[in-house]
């Protein structure tokens, strides 16, 4: 039997090291595939704790595994340490002020998400090892889930062939159980060659690479109307082909991200827009390339993991807040803009199973202080996450925490300026605590896990998992990484 005060204990000792840990990943901010700083922290951390460590996996210098144990069930705990682009944003304001100007930041929370993850792995490996129980506790560090799909690409290779569970959890503004699924996507750049030529004297001599990519993106509107609704088109139109009027754009990029529920759809759809791509080309005489450059499979809930999940989430509690955080939450909110939160607009629709109070508590308050019931039923969240892939081959589920004031819009500045607070850090600690107890479970009962693969095996019936990036595909990983991380 897990001494679940033993655990809880030891966290919320060591809390103040986590959170340095956390906050110099926040400081580090950075993007996918390019966190050196960030993962050598995080394995020097892991070696001193007695970890084995296995570097550069899956041609991902970031990517790492961190071991102990030799015999027993094998759990592995996910991380992330990614950072966005663009959104640089110092700590505790109530206001955008960047600290580097178009510098990165971590306006997903995946600082926080890693180091609560960390934190569960090494209280696991203490308990372990106090207390003689064979098991063996796996960290994954996981570079690149914003937009780099760092996990598939460790599934493709194999890396979680031998695991028998595995746990994540990440920052939200509300506390629950992550038992749902989530849209597969598919990302692919498209660049257009055209022939550049001076646009008043003869522009007949051109072929416009910018009229392509317009044109494009217009037929790709067109065909909104006309793929299934769960699904997705977004586009970053990433080169314009230079800031000239006068000249005829000989190179223009867009990049575009292809979601639906599940993996056969999106590919459906990615055919369809490559199938507009070369319209576009044929109508303005240029050439096109479509360089694919990364794709995730939906998420696989599983009921069995997911209970204990729940039971341990009841049992440790939510944090208290104090009044400082709170009217500091509440001049934040005042950032958002009108409407109700984002959060009432996504699940008001589960009322019913949810309660009338805590839809009203979702419009009322500033931090979210209870539980979501363990009711809701299972729904596709419209966004991906690369833990799909994991789910497909080990049973797999997560949780949410309170890491945010309720209504903090994703991947913006707001989001970052709380990630490095105390409001962040305590959504991270009661994460920590929750999977790290769980973990525990599953080693102590490997009767839970013969009942959690045999869900997973029941949910895919005759559907097997084939990675959704072809062998060839390498990560889009840049060269100055490969020297940094030796």
């Amino acid at each position: 039997m897990v001494n679940s005060e033993e655990i809880i204990q030891w966290i919320d000792f060591n809390q103040k090291w986590f959170i340095e840990i956390a906050d110099k990943i926040w400081e580090f901010a950075e993007i996918r595939f390019e966190e050196v700083k960030s993962a050598k922290l995080q394995i020097s951390v892991l070696e001193e704790e007695g970890f084995e460590i296995s570097k550069g996996l899956a041609d991902m210098p970031t990517a790492f595994i961190g071991a102990y144990g030799e015999e027993g069930p094998i759990v592995a705990i996910l991380g992330e340490y990614d950072a966005l682009s663009g959104l640089s944003q110092k700590a505790g304001k109530l206001e955008k002020e960047s600290i580097e100007k178009d510098g990165h930041g971590h306006g997903c929370g995946h600082n926080l998400l890693g180091v609560g993850s960390l934190a569960a792995a090494i209280a696991v490996k203490r308990y372990l090892e106090a207390n003689k129980v064979p098991g063996i506790v796996r960290y994954y560090g996981c570079p690149g889930e914003e937009g780099g799909s760092g996990k598939t690409y460790m599934v493709r290779e194999g890396l979680f062939e031998d695991v028998h569970i595995a746990l994540c959890w990440h920052p939200f503004s509300t506390n629950f159980l992550f038992n749902i699924s989530s849209l597969a996507n598919i990302q692919a750049y498209f660049r257009f060659t055209g022939r550049s030529a001076h646009a008043a004297g003869a522009p007949h001599q051109g072929r416009s690479a910018l009229d392509a990519v317009e044109l494009m993106n217009v037929g790709t509107n067109y065909l909104r109307e006309h793929i299934i609704t769960q699904a997705r088109l977004h586009y970053a139109v990433t080169n314009t082909g230079g800031n000239a009027p006068n000249v005829v754009q000989a190179n223009a990029e867009v990049l575009y991200l292809i979601r639906a529920p599940e993996m056969p759809q999106a590919q459906e759809i990615y055919e369809r827009v490559i199938k507009i791509a070369k319209g576009a080309a044929l109508m303005t005489e240029t050439e096109v390339e479509v360089v694919f450059d990364k794709a995730s499979s939906n998420l696989i809930p599983n009921n069995v993991i997911g209970n204990v999940l729940y039971e341990r989430l009841q049992e440790v509690g939510v944090p208290e807040y104090t009044e400082k955080e709170l009217e500091w939450g509440r001049k934040l909110q005042e950032t958002f803009g009108e409407g109700e939160p984002e959060e009432v607009t996504n699940f008001k629709n589960f009322e019913k199973e949810l309660g009338t109070d805590i839809i009203d508590k979702m419009r009322k308050c500033v931090m979210f202080d209870t539980i979501f019931p363990n009711t809701l039923p299972e729904f596709t969240l419209p966004g991906s996450t690369d833990v799909g892939d994991v789910s497909w081959v080990v049973p797999t589920s997560q949780i949410g925490t309170a890491s945010m004031v309720i209504g903090t819009p994703g991947h913006s500045w707001q989001e970052v300026t709380q990630s490095a607070m105390s409001i962040g850090h305590k959504g991270m600690i009661l994460a920590a605590k929750v999977l790290a107890l769980v973990a525990l479970d599953f080693i102590e009962k490997p009767e839970l896990i013969f009942e959690a693969k045999e869900e997973l095996e029941k949910r895919l019936g005759s559907k097997e998992y084939e990675s959704p990036i072809a062998p060839e595909i390498k990560p889009n990983v840049p060269e100055w990484v490969f020297d940094s991380m030796d």
